[in-house]
């Protein structure tokens, strides 16, 4: 059983049965095989030409694939290095059971380096105080005693402090603590002498005057 296919109307745009000569709507008479029929054709047109390319393309990759030279593998170098004298062969080793290869260990890591400390910081200046204030020089009686103290620059620091009398038939002076932080004076005879502080070479000096 054949289908019989529509025909579009040039004119009017209206379909009807391809057996007519004329349209049965505007009277035209058929002047080519209509626009449906060319639009199916040129889909054809267009699906063969695809065909054709996807043929062509995959016909010349095959031949691509199958004409290209494989290239051959290098035989093995048959370079032997001499053995030196007295050393076995690998053939020649047994392997004994327990007599396994030990392999070398690794070498230590070098321990890590210990940062030298920082060097203390050195006294500057020492300070001998009277009542919390820097004295240069007092005067005192016979018998009489007075405490003195010295300050140290930078603060902070722990460090002997040396006393000393330069005449002591004038005043004694005496450390009241460990740390020599402190001292007494005492008054012996008339006269006029110094009272020192020092640490290490650092030194302070205070006139004394004894009436």
């Amino acid at each position: 059983m054949s289908v019989v296919s529509e025909i579009k109307c040039a004119k009017c745009d209206r379909k009807y049965s391809g057996v007519r000569s004329r349209c049965p709507f505007c009277g035209e008479r058929i002047t080519g095989r209509g626009k449906q029929n060319d639009q199916a054709d040129r889909f054809r047109l267009k699906m063969l030409f695809a065909v054709i390319i996807m043929f062509v393309f995959v016909v010349g990759a095959g031949v691509l694939l199958f004409t290209t030279p494989v290239p051959e593998a290098e035989p093995p170098s048959q370079i032997q290095t001499p053995l030196r004298p007295g050393t076995p062969d690998d053939t020649d080793i047994v392997s004994l059971p327990g007599n396994n290869p030990v392999s070398p260990s690794p070498e230590p890591d070098p321990p890590p380096e210990t940062p030298e400390p920082d060097p203390e910081p050195e006294i500057r200046h020492v300070i001998i105080t009277y009542n919390g204030r820097e004295n240069k020089d007092f005067t005192a009686r016979v018998g009489e005693r007075v405490d003195l103290k010295v300050t140290l620059v930078p603060d902070g620091i722990e460090a002997e402090v040396i006393w000393e009398s330069s005449n002591e038939s004038i005043f004694q002076v005496v450390a009241l603590n460990t740390a020599g932080t402190s001292a007494r004076v005492t008054g012996v005879g008339r006269g006029t002498a110094a009272v020192t502080a020092s640490v290490g070479e650092v030194v302070a000096e205070t006139i004394v005057r004894i009436r």
